[in-house]
Formats: C-alpha cells, structure tokens, sequence
C-alpha cells in the first residue's frame, strides 16, 4: 500500500513499483481493499504483487475496517508505505508546480493549512505504517533507490529490515526515524584542523573518536545491546522495518562513525535476524 502526503512522491514511487514489475492501482476506494486478495488469488491473473495507491479523503472511520479486513485476509503480506515531508518542503514543491493543494478544494484555506489538515487526516495510515520514508531530502532516483532496498529485500515474518542513518541536528531531525539517538557528547573532529575535511568513514576520525575516548566505546556497545533487546521485540510485535538514527551537529563527522560501526555489529550477528543497510543523509552538505 503506497500512502502518505499529496507532494511526498506517491506518484514517483507508484511508477517505480510498476517498472519493478508490480501491479498497481491508483485511487482505489478504500471499500474495496478487502477485495484485492481475491483478485491477486486468482490463477489465471498471474499477479503475485499488487500495489495500491491510497491518497485524500482516506478517514479513519473509512480506512480502519477496510484495512483491518485485508491484513486478516492476507495475513503477514500487507506492507504500507507512507511518504512524508515537511511543511516547508511541500509548500515549496507546489509553489514550484504552480498546482493547488488537492486537500484545500474550493475552500479559501492556505497551502500550509491544507497540508496541515490532510496530515491530521492521513494520521491513521501514517501509525499503520511499517515504511515511512522523509523524501524532503529525496530526488526521485534517491527514492526509487529507497524503495529498490527496502521492498526487493524478501526479509521474511520472523525478521526485520533495518535502515541504520546518520544526520546532522542543524538540517533537522529524520521524520521517518523510530529511534534517534544523538551522539553530539562525543570529542568533535571538527574542531581538529586536520581532521574536519575528513568524515566519520575515515580511519583518522575512527582512531580519533575510540583512542582515549573511553565513552566513544561504551555507548557503541551499549547502544548494540539496546538493539539487540529491541529488535526480536520489534519483530514480535510484527514491525517489518526499523530506522536508527544517529545524530550529531552536522552529520559528517561523529554520527557517520556511529552508524557505521553500529552497522557493522549488527550484520555481523546472524541470530539478530536483522538486514543492514545504511545511509549518510547530510554527508555531501
């Protein structure tokens, strides 16, 4: 199910779905979801992946039955994806288009009121979701690479995808984040000349952050025993996905090697059942 806010990008990843082969449907009524098992169980379909693109007038009252009954119906193989982006972003991405906000019909109600009010609308779907993805920082081939490692992963019920990111506070906390962690307690490298043209994937900036910075690997292992509790839990409570975030001033030096080296933990442990992959959201800035 693709989901989230008009401007997000529900149009650009219904099209990337498509070329990855999936059946999509755009603008299905809501009472019809409990219906698409039937027609994807149908032999002569050939259809094994459906898509469906969910966008305005999706209330709680009309959208919590319908999407109840499919979830028992196909139960274990219903993902939903939201887009998201912020407020300033989706202003700007329709002043670009010169297009007026669908949620705002005839009303004379502002660009911003109008997203605010379909972001309360779409709330429901939004805690529904196992994938929220911020595209605020998204081009359209970051979003198709997104979706590529997300959904052409086959992770299974009894395992979980995790997407382990690294983001600079001063550019905004990650919307799509179930776990942020801020790692700006640790020595900054950027305050070493030699070091603040280099990143935290550098061996100069790892030696510096675990030589004679005994917190650097206390936090690493307490923040791998952390996931090591939440994540089965996580994975019993049937969550899919999972996004970490770390956080430092700018996101280049001190939550880069963070991520990294709590990337390299988890993969390394076969009986997590988790499946990396990484991301740098403010590296190039």
């Amino acid at each position: 199910m693709i989901t989230g806010m008009s401007g997000a990008g529900r149009s650009q990843a219904a099209n990337h779905f498509e070329d990855l082969g999936w059946y999509v449907v755009d603008n299905l009524p809501p009472a019809l979801l409990p219906k698409v098992r039937e027609f994807a169980d149908t032999p002569a379909n050939g259809i094994s992946r459906v898509g469906l693109v969910l966008g305005l007038n999706l209330y709680h009252d009309e959208v919590a039955p319908a999407l109840a009954a499919l979830k028992e119906s196909a139960a274990g193989s219903v993902r939903i994806l939201f887009l998201d982006a912020s407020t300033p972003v989706l202003v700007k991405r329709f002043e670009s288009t010169k297009r007026r906000h669908p949620f705002a019909g005839d009303s004379p109600m502002g660009m911003s009121d109008a997203i605010e009010a379909e972001r309360d609308a779409l709330g429901y779907l939004r805690g529904e979701a196992d994938v929220v993805v911020d595209t605020s920082e998204y081009s359209i081939y970051q979003l198709n690479h997104f979706i590529d490692e997300v959904f052409d992963l086959d992770a299974g019920p009894e395992s979980v995808t995790t997407r382990i990111m690294s983001f600079g506070f001063k550019n905004g906390i990650p919307l799509d984040a179930d776990l942020v962690l801020d790692c700006r307690f640790l020595p900054n490298p950027y305050w070493v000349e030699e070091l603040r043209a280099l990143t935290g994937q550098d061996q100069a900036v790892r030696d510096f952050l675990l030589t004679g910075q005994p917190m650097a690997e206390a936090f690493l292992q307490k923040t791998e025993d952390l996931l090591k509790m939440l994540v089965p839990a996580y994975v019993t409570e049937g969550k899919s996905y999972l996004t970490i975030a770390f956080g430092c001033t700018g996101g280049r030096h001190r939550s880069v090697f963070v991520a990294e080296e709590i990337d390299r933990r988890l993969a390394r442990d076969p009986d997590l059942g988790v499946h990396p992959f990484i991301s740098h959201r403010d590296l190039e800035r």
